[in-house]
């Protein structure tokens, strides 16, 4: 039976340059010990997006983002803002991709990334739903909200829609109490939000 390292290898040899594989190899090597213990076939399937989905150009970029950040202060957080905004979340190979060439420990980069909330390291949707579940907005029913979430759309908090159209975030304010209960679709507000009429407002998103 194949290693978990190996079947990284088998997706990532599908979709790089002979140089962009040789330089993952690298990564691999070092942090073969964490990958061979954390990397789950969900994450295997994830890596393989993000190699193919950034045809082969991921790395190079981000060693680029490392270099114009090197020595600067908070370098780290500048790093991974930017690698995020490329891929869209924060996956393993890109935090470590990020810990050898930023010559940080990859404990400092899982630290940071799951320390502050604007950082993900699971895929996001197109559209982002974050269902308000304050004191206001609870009261008033934003826990059905959720459950018509998970009945119609299967959509779990933190999780994504099999097509990544939209996937689901749970706040405690939006500012806007006197709309409860709120959701919010992107930058979008949706106030006095009825269960009945959620699929309504979810298909108006393409």
């Amino acid at each position: 039976m194949k290693t978990k390292v190996q079947q990284v290898e088998e997706v990532i040899k599908t979709g790089t340059t002979k140089e962009e594989l040789a330089e993952i190899h690298r990564i691999i090597n070092q942090f073969e010990s964490v990958i061979k213990r954390e990397v789950t076939a969900t994450e295997v399937a994830e890596i393989d997006k993000v190699v193919r989905g950034h045809e082969g150009k991921l790395y190079a970029e981000i060693q680029k983002i490392v270099d114009d950040n090197r020595g600067k202060a908070g370098s780290l957080i500048r790093v991974l803002q930017q690698a995020q905004g490329i891929v869209g979340y924060l996956p393993k190979p890109v935090m470590a991709t990020v810990s050898y060439d930023l010559k940080v420990p990859l404990s400092e980069v899982y630290g940071v990334a799951s320390f502050y909330h604007f950082f993900s390291m699971k895929p996001k949707g197109k559209y982002v739903l974050q269902v308000c579940l304050g004191t206001s907005c609870y009261v008033k029913g934003g826990d059905k909200i959720i459950d018509r979430l998970k009945k119609d759309w299967n959509l779990e908090p933190g999780g994504i829609t099999p097509d990544g159209r939209f996937s689901l975030e749970i706040v405690r304010c939006l500012g806007a109490c006197g709309l409860s209960p709120v959701m919010a679709v992107g930058a979008e507000i949706h106030g006095r939000v009825k269960p009945s009429k959620l699929n309504e407002i979810l298909d108006s998103y393409n």
